[in-house]
């Protein structure tokens, strides 16, 4: 091999290095597979955007190079490619699930057509930055769920299926220093009551309670009721997801 060959292979590997962009070297060296990270700000037109109470954004990056994507209700996804600095998503499938409130639908539309205008990516710190057309989401690297604190309950259990909460229907359930405490603002105002840990069963009696009628709430105090009437529920956490069900599998699911 002349020279002049060497000196021209040794050109193109040079040229091609310094053309790699930044993002693919920071894509491999941060490893966003396996990773969950949730939204703790977003803006419009330069502006903060207020999501629908009690949600967020949430992208998960799958070990298979899937982006699973959700905004409160439905989830999508698809498969993903950052290369480039851009999160480049092919075709968006999404569950049907009926959510209780419009706004939910309108809130997980934008959130698919922001995913589909392929927006730029960086890591700043920990935290993974999306920026659209008009649009910026900052997210947080989700940290794994504890039983340890609030939580609110967002599905009735019923064998194998699960459906929404009535609209407007507010039940949490605290779970501090030995104890949980059932919250609905009807019958169950948040007395706390000693519960025991047994591998993956939580032993409680909830208790006497009021029997007024409350509504879209009543469903949900049911449901709970239902979950705890033998005085043991097992317990899954799933990232920010707790079900809580019993043996002839009535139960919730809830949120933190």
């Amino acid at each position: 091999m002349s020279h002049r060959i060497v000196l021209a292979v040794l050109l193109l590997a040079a040229t091609a290095a310094c053309t790699a962009t930044p993002s693919d070297t920071q894509y491999k060296s941060a490893n966003l597979r396996g990773k969950v990270y949730v939204s703790t700000s977003v803006q419009e037109q330069g502006k903060p955007r207020t999501l629908v109470e009690g949600t967020n954004v949430e992208l998960r990056f799958t070990e298979d190079d899937r982006l699973i994507a959700g905004a409160g209700c439905n989830q999508m996804q698809g498969a993903v490619i950052l290369d480039g600095g851009k999160v480049s998503v092919g075709e968006l499938g999404m569950t049907a699930m009926g959510c209780p409130q419009p706004e939910l639908h309108e809130q997980e539309t934008w959130l698919a057509k922001l995913l589909e205008a392929k927006p730029e990516w960086r890591l700043d710190g920990t935290n993974l930055v999306l920026t659209g057309a008009n649009a910026e989401i900052v997210l947080a690297a989700e940290q794994p769920a504890t039983l340890d604190g609030t939580w609110t309950v967002d599905g009735i259990v019923a064998m194998d299926s699960i459906s929404s909460v009535p609209a407007g229907a507010k039940v949490t359930i605290t779970f501090k220093d030995g104890t949980v405490a059932v919250d609905s603002g009807c019958n169950r105002n948040g007395n706390a009551v000693p519960y025991e840990l047994s591998g993956q069963t939580i032993k409680a009696t909830l208790g006497p309670q009021t029997l007024k009628s409350c509504g879209a709430v009543d469903e949900v105090e049911t449901a709970v009721n239902k979950a705890f009437e033998s005085g043991a529920v097992t317990y899954k956490i799933n990232r920010s997801t707790l079900v809580l069900d019993n043996a002839l599998g009535a139960g919730v699911t809830l949120k933190k």
